[in-house]
């Protein structure tokens, strides 16, 4: 499975990737900005999603979002 970012680079686990977009975080008041750098993703099941810890949470994001560090 290719897990590829908004730039069609391929992403994998482990790697860093940047927010090119701000995005409002369902069920709560957190917003992430853009240029946020999200370090040790983790890939899922879904080609279009992957599973991150940021500022202590755990957050599922769409890879449309992101760009490859």
């Amino acid at each position: 499975m290719e897990v590829k970012d908004s730039n069609g680079s391929l992403l994998k686990d482990g790697d860093s990737v940047h927010l090119i977009k701000d995005l409002k975080v369902k069920g709560s008041s957190l917003v992430l900005k853009r240029g946020k750098l999200i370090k040790n993703i983790k890939l899922t099941d879904d080609i279009d999603e992957v599973d991150c810890r940021v500022d202590g949470s755990n957050i599922v994001l769409k890879t449309c979002f992101l760009k490859k560090s």
